[in-house]
């Protein structure tokens, strides 16, 4: 049976997978309910499945005639965010659709037995909300002899239209500069006897926004989180900050990054305090490979028609799938967008999406697959 066809059939298997896997729902690096439940499923299906003692990533995979590899990766951890009063684990973002998708995916595959020229590897990736999963997977080796990658990530209506995917998903890169001000404490009375860090973190505010880059592509720069002060007749030792940064390029992010630091140390010498910064939950931009994308438009135009073939999805939001491509460079790699019928949009706790979506989704991750068998890598 072709895997197109089994996937059609087990539809409802397909719906139940995903209900299981979206009550599961846990916070990055506690993968563990979530690993072991696509463990059994990969393993009963006969592939050979690695697993490792730090974290709950795993990889699956059955061998081709070829030791070059082609694979698909989800990412399998939830946010953690309040729903209705209570802060608890929430697929809000889509990873338990993902993982129902390439699982599912995978199975198909095994079940159909086509004689594959390349070993097939799929890649299910821990912590991708903390952007620091794609890196750990990386460091085991999950890429090593990895010549063709696939992803998938819902998106919501306003980006790509139910019934709809894109071959590619462009997302900016985005970071954290987070910090620390220094002053000196002193009684609200005898401000003289002090060095007000809340002063020096207005002064810094202000010259964050001003900064400026002789750059084409966009970027932005904004206060997101400014604490200090426990008493109101006290000047406080010390202040805390986030800014947040984002850009459509790394090599923006990384003068971005670069100016930033240099405008928080002239603060630092203008307000005689002292400023540690840390950058932090820093994601890259995507790179665009157009073979990798060609294979997706194949495939996507496959299952669900040329007519519904968006060229691009573009996102301002990050994806820690592109440190696959950062530290891989001759890595042929691409995310596609997934038309589902997302509302009201990524991260909102009563996040819902059209179920049917799982079903061409899956066929879209399998065809993609057969396509890159085709290809000489």
């Amino acid at each position: 049976m072709d895997p197109i066809s089994f996937i059609e059939q087990q539809r409802e298997q397909i719906f139940h997978l995903f209900n299981e896997l979206h009550q599961l729902a846990e916070p990055s690096w506690h993968e563990e309910k979530t690993s072991n439940y696509i463990k059994e499923k990969l393993m009963d299906a006969g592939l050979t499945v690695q697993t490792f003692k730090d974290h709950y990533g795993l990889v699956a995979e059955f061998k081709g005639e070829k030791s070059e590899v082609i694979a698909l990766r989800a990412d399998m951890d939830a946010l953690v965010q309040e729903v209705d009063g209570i802060v608890r684990a929430n697929h809000s973002c889509g990873h338990d659709a993902h993982s129902t998708m390439v699982l599912f995916a995978a199975l198909a595959l095994a079940k159909s037995q086509l004689q594959l020229k390349h070993t097939v590897r799929f890649i299910f990736q821990p912590a991708e909300e903390k952007a620091e999963g794609a890196l750990k997977m990386i460091e085991e080796g999950a890429l090593r002899n990895v010549k063709f990658l696939g992803g998938v990530h819902l998106r919501p209506s306003f980006e790509v239209p139910y019934q709809m995917a894109s071959p590619v998903i462009i997302h900016g890169s985005t970071a954290s500069i987070k910090g620390i001000i220094k002053g000196v404490q002193a009684h609200a009375a005898r401000p003289e006897e002090g060095n007000n860090p809340l002063e020096a973190a207005a002064i810094l505010v202000q010259a964050i926004r001003q900064i400026r880059l002789k750059d084409p592509h966009p970027y932005s720069i904004k206060i997101t989180e400014l604490y200090g002060g426990e008493a109101s007749n006290l000047i406080p030792e010390s202040a805390k900050f986030t800014f947040d940064l984002r850009a459509e390029t790394n090599e923006t992010m990384e003068k971005l990054i670069t100016k930033a630091e240099k405008t928080i140390q002239k603060i630092a010498e203008l307000t005689e305090t002292n400023i540690h910064v840390s950058v932090e939950e820093y994601s890259p931009a995507a790179i665009k490979n157009q073979a990798a994308i060609t294979l997706a438009e194949k495939a996507v135009a496959s299952i669900l028609g040329e007519g519904n073939l968006q060229p691009i999805c573009q996102s301002p939001g990050a994806e820690d799938f592109h440190f696959y491509t950062l530290k891989n460079p001759n890595l042929s790699a691409t995310m596609i967008g997934l038309g589902c019928g997302l509302q009201p949009g990524l991260h909102h706790p009563k996040m819902t999406f059209q179920k049917e979506a799982l079903i061409y989704g899956t066929k879209i991750l399998a065809k993609l697959l057969v396509e890159a068998d085709q290809k000489q890598w």
